[in-house]
């Protein structure tokens, strides 16, 4: 249901205001979201990690490390030698923490890519679209029928003020 809901809102393109580099904000950095911004990053136009948040630290530090070093392919990611170039996540835009995803989205982040578990999703998902920022979302983007009315609201908000969501 959700994707079929959200199917129609899909937009490919999306454009900082401003200036025309896009930053990026990795909510959830394990496997998946690292893997979620290697995609981001590899593309032509110009975007730069801004932001990054999880619960653990060693998780982020590792992300981190991974995409301005590089790492070898994986099942949801092909080989990289690393994108320092297009990196400037500083020590304040680090954060750690339940309520680390409301830091990133608030730190002038343009895109949020939310790659949390999808319990949390909703709520990061609704956050996001109240601050006015894009959202890019793993699936399922839900875990439940509340979650699901949640976001479903939430988008109705997005379209309101015509932000992308993937």
């Amino acid at each position: 249901v959700a994707a079929t809901a959200l199917a129609g809102v899909v937009v490919p393109t999306v454009h900082a205001a401003g200036d025309e580099t896009l930053k990026v904000g990795l909510i959830g950095c394990g496997g998946r979201g690292t893997g979620a911004v290697t995609q981001a990053l590899s593309t032509t136009g110009p975007s730069k990690l801004w932001a990054m948040a999880d619960v653990f630290e060693d998780r982020l530090e590792s992300s981190l490390k991974a995409l301005s070093e590089g790492q070898d392919s994986r099942y949801d990611r092909e080989k990289h030698q690393g994108f320092s170039s297009k990196i400037d996540v500083s020590k304040e835009r680090r954060f750690i923490g339940f309520d680390a995803f409301k830091k990133a989205i608030d730190s002038g982040i343009d895109l949020a890519i939310l790659t949390t578990y999808p319990h949390f999703r909703p709520e990061h998902f609704e956050y996001a679209v109240n601050a006015g920022v894009h959202v890019f979302m793993e699936k399922p983007v839900a875990v439940d029928a509340p979650g699901i009315r949640r976001l479903l609201a939430a988008n109705k908000v997005a379209k309101q003020k015509n932000l992308k969501v993937g």
